[in-house]
């Protein structure tokens, strides 16, 4: 995914309200904001579900999506409410069925974790997201596979109809990769 591809397709959408330019934008930036989605909410289901509240949010404010200065830090930041807010309703919805008073998302948070701390870790997992997205699409299908999914090298063998010793070689390759985008 290339910013400039993503500002092409943002402009199209902006200037002509471009469905097909939406639908682009949609193939082109869906499994980064899954993963930013699934990171807050920790529930397939739910993630699915914020990231088409996200896409909803993004295509209502379609017109003013060209002042934006850094497009990625935009969809990070509305893909993070949309999480958060699925969470929240989804918290509203279990509390009502259970006959419970509606739990405050800020009694969820440890009492420990500073919002410094919060920051740091969210800046974290966006700068991990932007550099997933830089690897090679069969590293990146692996490593997703193995570190996020935890299925086993067989496992990824058999779903890519690859051997597992190439599933190995894709992982340590994306592993190489990550660590030098991210300096560590």
């Amino acid at each position: 995914m290339t910013e400039q591809d993503i500002r092409r397709f943002l402009r199209e959408m902006s200037e002509d309200s471009s469905e097909q330019a939406f639908r682009s934008f949609y193939d082109l930036t869906y499994d980064r904001l899954f993963r930013i989605a699934y990171y807050f909410v920790q529930n397939h289901d739910l993630a699915q579900e914020a990231v088409l509240d996200a896409f909803m949010n993004i295509w209502n404010a379609r017109s003013g999506l060209l002042q934006i200065a850094n497009i990625e830090d935009f969809l990070f930041v509305v893909t993070k409410r949309a999480a958060l807010n699925t969470v929240k309703k989804e918290k509203r919805h279990t509390s009502i069925e259970a006959g419970m008073d509606v739990v405050d998302l800020s009694e969820v948070v440890d009492s420990e974790t500073s919002p410094e701390r919060i920051l740091i870790t969210e800046e974290l997992f966006a700068r991990y997201v932007k550099a997933l997205d830089r690897l090679p699409e069969r590293n990146r299908e692996v490593f997703i596979l193995v570190r996020e999914e935890g299925l086993s090298y067989a496992e990824v063998a058999e779903k890519l109809s690859i051997s597992e010793n190439t599933v190995d070689a894709h992982l340590r390759k994306a592993t190489e990769r990550l660590h030098q985008l991210l300096g560590i």
